[in-house]
């Protein structure tokens, strides 16, 4: 793959480096191996991550990472374009050397330029190779690839070492430290096996394995197993964790919606098992170490599946999938409605086998 790039990258010159962020959970997950491999390359260099709120707290307890810098901007109002010149302004002030590009979006690559930022490095996406000074071709190649290696050949053309590995994350201790004392007034104590079940997934419906689905899953670990269940997800979840709740015998401890997204880290952290659709804190689970099983219906596991020593998924196979659609377009969502309990379960029972006899990796920060 060739480089369109009018100026050689000295490497010796490089003394500070932006990182654009991406925006969802997942995709932060799928590029942290590419923002480890800039550290790789750049050993001893300051790197500031640029992120949206909702997802600097991935970045914030990364060790490659120096500073995360909050971007605002959602829409292209007034309002709006003030706060990305605001911005503009900051990052000029302090004397970038290079940007590595992880958004694809024609404004990461506009800002920065407007930060006066000499290298800037991205895929020609968006019609914006002329805003960057190395243009990286994004050619069907590409785009066959999984996300983690569709953000690592960001970095590989450049001549720079990117080596293929799977994601990390990294739990602050105070987001430990509240989670147990959420859990202890519960009587959940780290001898117990704690499930943990996300029945969402922000895309929409066709991601969503039915919650009905879910409680069985719930409760055979509970009466199989002994386990504590205990139900994940957004505040927007929240009915839908409600409903888990009130299909299951065994009543799980619903903390959808009250956790913050460190928080959230740290309590998938602590459960033995996870189960899950397509989404974002399936990424996180997995970069976790944590046992998980996904379940995939209107999409690519090859393309967007977790990835990790003890990370599974389960479909079925669908003529119509993976149609990568929010909603079925026939109605009767038959590549989720396909997959059985029981097809999840043996998922489960070969995890818990499996670790069983190995020693499970931890993660930095707990």
């Amino acid at each position: 793959m060739r480089v369109k790039g009018r100026i050689p990258i000295d490497k010796s010159q490089i003394r500070r480096i932006l990182v654009r962020g991406t925006n969802w959970i997942g995709d932060v997950v799928m590029s942290l191996p590419s923002l480890e491999a800039v550290r790789g390359n750049f050993p001893g260099r300051k790197i500031s991550v640029l992120a949206k709120p909702w997802v600097a707290p991935l970045y914030e307890n990364h060790p490659v990472v120096d500073e995360v810098i909050h971007y605002h901007r959602a829409t292209w109002s007034p309002r709006d374009l003030a706060e990305m010149i605001r911005t503009a302004r900051r990052l000029r002030r302090q004397n970038f050397d290079l940007a590595v590009l992880f958004q694809n979006a024609f404004e990461a690559a506009l800002l920065a330029f407007l930060a006066g930022i000499r290298y800037r490095v991205g895929y020609n996406t968006d019609a914006r190779g002329f805003l960057l000074s190395h243009s990286v071709p994004r050619d069907p190649e590409v785009m066959k690839q999984h996300q983690v290696e569709y953000y690592l050949s960001i970095l590989r053309p450049m001549g720079w070492e990117a080596p293929a590995k799977d994601p990390v994350l990294h739990v602050a201790p105070k987001d430990q430290e509240t989670i147990e004392k959420l859990l202890a007034p519960h009587g959940i104590s780290g001898h117990d096996i704690l499930l943990g079940l996300s029945p969402g997934a922000t895309y929409g419906p066709a991601k969503r394995w039915p919650v009905e689905r879910f409680a069985v899953i719930g409760d055979w670990a509970a009466e199989r197993w002994g386990a504590k269940v205990i139900l994940m997800g957004s505040a927007a979840e929240k009915e839908l964790c409600g409903a888990l709740s009130q299909n299951m015998k065994q009543k799980p401890l619903d903390l959808s919606g009250m956790t913050t997204l460190g928080e959230a880290m740290a309590l998938i952290r602590r459960c033995k098992f996870f189960v899950c659709n397509d989404s974002g804190l399936m990424h996180a689970a997995a970069a976790l170490h944590v046992p998980t099983v996904a379940i995939f219906g209107s999409t690519d596991a090859g393309a967007t599946g977790p990835r990790g020593k003890y990370a599974k998924t389960v479909r079925e196979p669908a003529e119509c999938s993976p149609c990568l659609e929010p909603e079925c377009r026939f109605g009767h969502y038959r590549c989720m409605l396909n997959i059985a309990p029981e097809r999840v379960w043996e998922e489960l029972e070969g995890l818990r086998r499996k670790v069983a006899t190995e020693e499970r990796p931890t993660c930095s920060g707990a």
